[in-house]
């Protein structure tokens, strides 16, 4: 099955480079572009495409409240953030407003192909390139939500071991190694603990992670380091 595909970026020069790549792949369809942040919620609304390629700084409307708005109208389309910047807090608030993943703007073809695969499936995406810095540089100064610690009060014991290893970046495989259980059995503790937090997928996890203090310095370090490019739902 094809995975349909909105480009929004303001330079047009960036919409054709994208273009190209993702019409090299033949189970890669671009059902449009956009230029702003309004068009790219209109198009998107009308069209409907697996993925949104969302630039984050537009004109109009820019990829953080677009990404927003996409999220809250609870369709299938799914925003992979794109972005210049190493360093950019905006990256970590498009997290927050329901993004799958982000990559950098000059990451390889074969990266943003997989990249594009991945979210189209469901999957969450995290790039190692920034992942680490966007995420450690901005939750390291960003004030503890208390009211969102307390929501881990929800989950059982078991689950709270399992929300601590996803926030570390380990994959269902990895969980299942260290609490000794089938990966069957994490994928069920990984569902419960998402709706009873109310989370989109992993990377939701992962910040929900950081935003409630969950995740101390030192685990938040370890926990980055290990990073996956690809985490799994």
């Amino acid at each position: 099955m094809s995975v349909r595909v909105l480009v929004a970026d303001d330079q047009s020069l960036v919409r054709a480079g994208f273009r190209k790549i993702l019409e090299g792949d033949p189970e890669i369809v671009v059902a449009g572009e956009a230029a702003d942040g309004e068009e790219a919620v209109a198009l998107a609304r009308k069209l409907d495409p697996d993925v949104v390629l969302m630039d984050i700084r537009m004109p109009k409307l820019d990829g953080l409240e677009a990404t927003r708005l996409l999220v809250g109208d609870a369709g299938r389309s799914r925003v992979l953030v794109l972005t210049t910047f190493g360093l950019d807090e905006y990256v970590f608030e498009a997290l927050r407003a329901g993004a799958s993943g982000f990559l950098l703007k000059d990451a390889p073809p074969e990266q943003l192909l997989a990249a594009v695969h991945a979210v189209g499936r469901g999957d969450a995406l995290l790039d190692p390139a920034v992942t680490r810095t966007v995420i450690a540089e901005f939750a390291g100064t960003h004030v503890v939500r208390s009211e969102l610690l307390a929501k881990l009060d929800e989950l059982t014991e078991r689950e709270r071991e399992v929300f601590h290893l996803v926030a570390r970046g380990l994959s269902n495989a990895e969980i299942a190694r260290e609490l000794f259980v089938s990966e069957g059995t994490v994928k069920t503790h990984v569902a419960r603990v998402l709706l009873k937090l109310g989370l989109r997928d992993r990377v939701q996890a992962v910040v929900f992670a950081y935003e409630s203090g969950a995740v101390g310095s030192e685990r938040r370090l370890r926990g980055l380091a290990r990073a996956r490019p690809l985490l799994k739902n």
